[in-house]
Order: structure tokens, then C-alpha cells, then sequence
């Protein structure tokens, strides 16, 4: 849980470097806007292009650190994607502090018995397989940082199985999995600390497809969860490892 006397300090992220994930909407953009209100250079990585250079705009109208805009499609992405963007990143800045792993995709909301192997195949490479790929590829640049910060985008149903959550399930229980073991072989090696955060209920597309019968406005916006991205990102949470965080009380 946050620690209820935890208040970012303005420029608690300031010389930071960090990489976001899913940056064009939901989450990943109310994350990467926080981080670079807070003094942070942003590196926004997502699939849609145009999302991304609003998210871009936004950052250079508010005169933050002036963010850089990486395109991939995680479903189709190889390691030599990621390879390219670890020595992009080394190349531009020669260090990652920060690494937030939010984008996902929900795929098919029915039992196992009736998930198709596609549906499948798409939601495990995407929320597990490629954040295994692009952490491997950029662990020496979080070495490279002094207290460098990897965060995991888990769900409730990733630390209890659920039923007709199928395969994304699944990946959020990897995702638990493999933040725990990151946790226990990076943090005395290289520094890394890894943790995960379950963002809990809100105002996301994601969540509107997952509960179309839900009233949105019940739910907080992205904005509202912030305090726990800049705690876990910031030093003020460096000795924090191979911790499971709640967003919001249950």
C-alpha cells in the first residue's frame, strides 16, 4: 500500500528517464504525464502513433521535459525490436531509470473451453511475453541507472483466478510471477527494484469493454491512482522490492 504520508515532491523524477508503455491513452497516459510533470524525460512507446504525439503535445504544452516517442506493436514485435530500442535508448540518453510495463489487451471474455487459440496466443504475447522480451533487452540500461525502477501492471484477477477471464488472467499471473523473480535476482545484482501495482477499478476503455454494463463515473480516472506510479518510480521507494500494490483500498 502507499504509505499514507507519502506527497511527490515537485521534482522528485527530475533527470530521470523513463519508458512507458501503452503511453497513448488510459493509464500509460495519465502515467506519463505525472512523470513528466515531476521532472522526468518520457520515452512514450505504444502502437498508435497519432495517441502518442497527443500525449507528446500535451507534455510540451505544460513546458515539462520535452518527451521522445517510440512506435511498436508488441504483437508483432521480435527481440531484435526490442535490441533496436535498448541501443536507441543507450545512444540518446545512456540510461533507463524507469520501465513502466501498463499496455495489455483484454482479448475474450468467456471460459476456457471456448477460448480460441488465437485470442490466446494474442493476450500472452502481448501482456507477458513481450514485457519479458523488452525487460531482458533493456535490464543493462536500468543497471546503467543508480536506482532504477521496474513496474508491473497486474489486475485482481492475476493474484486470483477468476472465471471467463481466461487468458488474461493467466498473464497477469505471470506477470506476478515473473516481478517476484526479477525482484529476487536484479535487486542486489543490479539495483533493479521490480514490483507490480493492480491499478483496480477506472475510467479506462478497458474496463468500459470488460463491464459494458457498469457506470463508468463510478470509477476514478487514471489521474486519481497517480500517487502510487510516482512513489514506486521516485527514490523515496528504493528499497521497495518484489512487492504486490493496490492502487485503491478495497
Amino acid at each position: 500500500m502507499l504509505p499514507p504520508d507519502f506527497v511527490a515532491a515537485p521534482q522528485c523524477l527530475e533527470n530521470k528517464v523513463i519508458l512507458v508503455t501503452g503511453a497513448g491513452d488510459g493509464i500509460g497516459r495519465a502515467a506519463a504525464l505525472s512523470y513528466a510533470q515531476h521532472g522526468a524525460t518520457v520515452i512514450l512507446l505504444g502502437r498508435t502513433i497519432e495517441k502518442l504525439e497527443a500525449v507528446y503535445d500535451e507534455i510540451e504544452a505544460a513546458g515539462y521535459p520535452q518527451a521522445a516517442i517510440y512506435p511498436v506493436h508488441l504483437r508483432g514485435a521480435a527481440m531484435k525490436d526490442y535490441e533496436e530500442l535498448a541501443n536507441t535508448i543507450e545512444r540518446e540518453f545512456g540510461r533507463l531509470d524507469g520501465l513502466l510495463h501498463n499496455a495489455g489487451v483484454l482479448g475474450q471474455r468467456r471460459t476456457l473451453a471456448q477460448t480460441t487459440v488465437d485470442s490466446w496466443d494474442e493476450v500472452l504475447h502481448v501482456n507477458l511475453t513481450a514485457p519479458f522480451m523488452m525487460t531482458q533487452a533493456l535490464l543493462p540500461m536500468l543497471a546503467a541507472a543508480e536506482n532504477a525502477s521496474v513496474i508491473l501492471t497486474s489486475s485482481s484477477v492475476g493474484r486470483k483466478g477468476r472465471a471467463f477471464w481466461g487468458a488474461y488472467a493467466v498473464s497477469k499471473f505471470g506477470l506476478e510471477g515473473m516481478m517476484q523473480i526479477l525482484a529476487e535476482e536484479e535487486f542486489e545484482l543490479n539495483n533493479i527494484r521490480v514490483n507490480s501495482i493492480n491499478p483496480g477499478a477506472t475510467q479506462t476503455v478497458m474496463r468500459r469493454t470488460a463491464y459494458p454494463g457498469e457506470n463508468p463515473q463510478n470509477n476514478p480516472l487514471p489521474e486519481v491512482i497517480m500517487p502510487l506510479y510516482l512513489y514506486l518510480m521516485s527514490d523515496a521507494s528504493k528499497t521497495v522490492n518484489g512487492q504486490q500494490f493496490d492502487a485503491q483500498s478495497k
